[in-house]
C-alpha cells in the first residue's frame, strides 16, 4: 500500500530541492524525517512538511489498523519545475536585467509495504554476510605462516681463462 502528497508552487529553486530530496530518496520514514529535521538547508522544512503530509495520508488510507512510521519507507520522491517569475531589475546606462524567480513541485510517495522492508534488510544481511566472510579469509592469509622461498644452490664461480 501505498500514498503520495504533492506540494506546488514552492518558492525555491529546483535545484536546491533536489539536494535536500536527494537525502531522503529510499530510506525508511523514521531516517528521513530525522535527516530533513537536523538538515540546515531551508528547503529542508518544506521537505519534512510533504514527507509528514505523505505518512498522513497513508496511516488515514490503511482501513486494518495504525501504521507505525518505523515499517514505512520513502518508495519515491521527486522534484519537477514549476513556473518561473520574470522580473526586471534596472541595470546601468538605462538597461534591464532579467531575474527569473524559480519553483517547483515536492511529490513524495511513501509505501507501507512489509516486503519491501524485509527486501532491504535481506539486502543488508547479504551485504554484512559477503564482508564477513571477506574479512575472514583476509584473517586466514594473515595467520598462514608465509612459505619459504627456494633457494637456488650456489656454485662455486670459476676462474677460467683461455
Amino acid at each position: 500500500m501505498e500514498a503520495r502528497a504533492i506540494n506546488r508552487y514552492i518558492g525555491t529553486s529546483p535545484r536546491k530541492m533536489r539536494l535536500v530530496i536527494d537525502l531522503i530518496r529510499g530510506k525508511s520514514v523514521d531516517q528521513a524525517l530525522h535527516v530533513l529535521h537536523f538538515s540546515p538547508k531551508h528547503a529542508a522544512r518544506t521537505a519534512e512538511k510533504v514527507l509528514r503530509s505523505a505518512v498522513s495520508n497513508l496511516q488515514n488510507k490503511d482501513e486494518g489498523g495504525r501504521l507505525e512510521t518505523a515499517d514505512m519507507m520513502v518508495k519515491e520522491a521527486f522534484v519537477d519545475a514549476g513556473m518561473t517569475m520574470k522580473r526586471i531589475s534596472p541595470a546601468p546606462m538605462g538597461r534591464a536585467y532579467r531575474i527569473r524567480k524559480r519553483s517547483n513541485h515536492v511529490t513524495i510517495v511513501v509505501s507501507a509495504d512489509k516486503e519491501a522492508k524485509k527486501a532491504a534488510t535481506r539486502a543488508k544481511q547479504t551485504k554484512a554476510r559477503s564482508a564477513k566472510a571477506k574479512d575472514t579469509k583476509e584473517e586466514s592469509k594473515k595467520k598462514a605462516p608465509a612459505k619459504p622461498k627456494a633457494s637456488k644452490k650456489q656454485t662455486p664461480a670459476t676462474n677460467e681463462t683461455k
